[in-house]
């Protein structure tokens, strides 16, 4: 046994990355619809940690694993976290964060007078149970001394685990039916133009009559096909080409226009063929559809746009990103230029600019070591929240200039989960020793104590979200992952809800609720006596 450990601290990459294996090992197994999935690597390194105290890597390398998360998460929800704020359901959100991270907090607060807890200790709880490191620097820089540590080490680990198996046990109890995207392609129909009201008027007119979600992008007249023009008139037994994102509405807009008359259009294709490019060339990405100079000599429509797993209409406003599959209905002798024109190269699925991300993560630390004077209480700075911060700006504004901030992607997806496990294996081995300590030293209380600031943090959210204003379950998961702040919440959370709603909750909630806590921890000790 002293050699493994031996080999262990004296090797602590493999430690680590040994960890990180194992974690993801542990949490792939699955009792009865319950597994902890990537948030089994933070309690194999509490193990680990225990077991190899000297293999703990060094402390750069959970905050280069933090950074990369906070900076991944922010650069794609930038655009959804700044709508949110300024929507009536983004400030519901917001609020009912609040309202937990400030329950947690007073409870903290009642162990000190009730159960003449150090002060340090329950601020560490309050740290560790919204597992927030910056809130956790902040206390012992106030404090000046290390037992906010303690109070963190034990509530960490509940801080992790409480809001899994809340989530768990809410999604058991209410069963929601979350609708998971499953969307694999736009449909297509082809209709016969036979509603003589509609006869004589523009296409844009017609259009505007149509379902939501309904586009017509071509037209087949006199045997001849082009695409369409909304100051294009239709004539009776036109045959329009109409896009939507279900059969269902097609045949909706079937019913207004006329009948469906399947294969004229499409199997004739000598004017108009169909063509999918990859959107690789960075004088394309970052821009929008209206402003891009197509270089094609005849007429040639843009009927969609694929990202990820999600078909997007292709409106004017609409930016492009690397690795977006366009499709476009065109002449095929024009197809050679369009392929050079968006670059057309599946390496833009996992490309991405290095001095945008360099510059962007640089400004996001330089934001964080400001030190702002607050009245009565000092100096503070927000640490990694500044890398946050700067990538929601950054993923708002899309592009500057010549400077594209988008990330692809599969790329972000791969950047924000290595992050996410370095962080967690770092974390997780560097509190092992400590959090071994402090559960011998003082037994129970210490645990019973964080777990009580856990479910003041995390219940209120649950019980006002889910019971009193009947939010979706996806939407609460994303405010309770923002509320706790842990990144392993916010993939249980997208295990269990597979939308976009949990990563938009965090990434709205996440920045404000962290300066909340750190401001929470300086203001504290200079109205709180202990």
């Amino acid at each position: 046994m002293d050699l493994v450990v031996s080999l262990l601290e004296q090797q602590p990459m493999m430690a680590l990355f040994l960890t990180i294996a194992i974690g993801y090992l542990v949490g792939e197994i699955n009792i009865k619809g319950f597994s902890l999935g990537v948030g089994a690597v933070l309690f194999v390194a509490l193990a680990m940690g225990w077991f190899a105290p000297k293999s703990v890597p060094a402390p750069m390398v959970g905050t280069l694993g933090l950074a990369l998360f906070l900076y991944g998460v922010g650069v794609q929800y930038g655009k959804q976290f700044f709508t949110g704020l300024v929507s009536a359901s983004g400030r519901r959100a917001n609020l009912l964060a609040l309202i937990g991270v400030l329950c947690a907090g007073a409870v903290s607060l009642v162990f000190v007078k009730a159960m003449n807890l150090d002060l340090g200790y329950a601020l560490g709880l309050f740290a560790g149970s919204g597992t927030s490191t910056p809130t956790l620097q902040a206390a012992i820089a106030t404090l000046g001394n290390d037992n906010p540590a303690v109070g963190y080490s034990v509530s960490y680990p509940f801080g992790v685990a409480g809001p899994i198996l809340f989530l768990y046990v809410a999604f058991m109890i209410l069963k929601p039916k979350i609708e998971a995207p499953t969307s694999t392609g736009m449909e297509m129909l082809e209709i016969a133009l036979r509603n003589p009201a509609l006869a004589g008027k523009t296409l844009g007119e017609v259009m505007a009559a149509l379902p939501a979600g309904v586009q017509i992008v071509a037209l087949r007249r006199e045997s001849r096909n082009e695409p369409a023009s909304p100051s294009a008139i239709v004539a009776g037994n036109d045959v329009l080409l109409a896009v939507g994102p279900t059969r269902e509405v097609l045949a909706q807009a079937s019913k207004l226009l006329g009948e469906a008359a399947p294969g004229q259009l499409v199997k004739d294709r000598r004017d108009l063929d169909y063509l999918r490019v990859f959107a690789s060339r960075p004088t394309v990405v970052g821009r929008t559809l209206g402003d891009l100079e197509l270089p094609w000599d005849k007429a040639s429509v843009l009927i969609q746009v694929r990202r990820g797993d999600a078909d997007i209409q292709p409106r004017p406003d609409l930016v492009l990103e690397f690795g977006d599959r366009v499709g476009v209905l065109a002449d095929r002798g024009d197809f050679a230029a369009m392929r050079k024109y968006f670059g057309d190269s599946i390496k833009g699925t996992a490309e991405f600019s290095y001095i945008s991300i360099g510059i962007g993560m640089a400004l996001g630390f330089l934001i964080g070591a400001i030190q702002l004077p607050i009245p009565l209480v000092g100096k503070l700075s927000i640490g990694l929240s500044g890398v946050l911060i700067m990538a929601l700006i950054l993923g708002n504004l899309r592009r500057t200039g010549g400077m594209n901030w988008t990330i692809p992607l599969s790329a972000n997806l791969v950047l924000r989960n290595l992050g996410l496990t370095l962080f967690l294996a770092q974390v997780g081995m560097s509190s092992g020793p400590k959090f071994a300590a402090t559960v011998t030293q003082s037994g129970l209380t210490m645990l019973a104590l964080g777990a009580v600031v856990l479910v003041a943090l995390v219940l209120p959210i649950l019980i006002l979200g889910l019971l009193v204003f009947k939010m979706p379950y996806d939407e609460v998961a994303g405010i309770v992952s923002g509320a706790c702040g842990n990144p392993a919440i916010l993939a249980y959370a997208n295990k269990l809800a597979p939308t976009d709603r949990p990563d938009l909750g965090y990434a709205m909630i996440f920045p404000g609720m962290t300066i909340v806590k750190i401001l929470f921890v300086d203001i504290v000790p200079a109205f709180f006596g202990p």
